[in-house]
């Protein structure tokens, strides 16, 4: 499967809440960068902590989490870079916000995402401050 291929079936997979089609999709090992400085910030390692993560912002946001393609993903070889546009709703608060994610494909597989967020204190303040 091309880069372009895996990319648009991992967001595909999102936008649908396919989580268990999202979850094969990533490597043992995957490495990913959160950003902020709130409850799901930092640097997750490994498919278990990443699908943990994810488990957690649909909790939290009683499963209105959602992440949606702005535009086609864009591949410079291995790479993809993609602008989305995300948001969720839960008890008192709701965020909606664009944002740029960047994916590292090897093998058909996701190994290291790196995301951005048009608002991080908006971000922040929604998911509430890390433990």
């Amino acid at each position: 499967m091309s880069v372009a291929a895996v990319a648009q079936k991992y967001f595909d997979a999102l936008e649908a809440k396919q989580f268990d089609v999202v979850a094969g999709m990533f490597a043992d090992d995957i490495v990913w960068h959160q950003p902020g400085a709130n409850r799901f910030s930092g640097t997750h390692r490994g498919a278990g902590a990443v699908n943990a993560m994810i488990g957690g912002m649909m909790e939290i946001s009683r499963g209105t989490f959602a992440l949606s393609l702005r535009s086609a993903p864009m591949v410079n070889g291995d790479l993809v870079a993609a602008e989305v546009r995300f948001g969720g709703e839960r008890e008192g608060a709701s965020m909606a916000q664009d944002g740029v994610d960047v994916m590292h494909v090897s093998d058909g597989q996701i190994v290291e995402v790196w995301l951005y967020s048009g608002d991080q204190k908006a971000e922040d303040a929604f998911w509430g401050p890390a433990a």
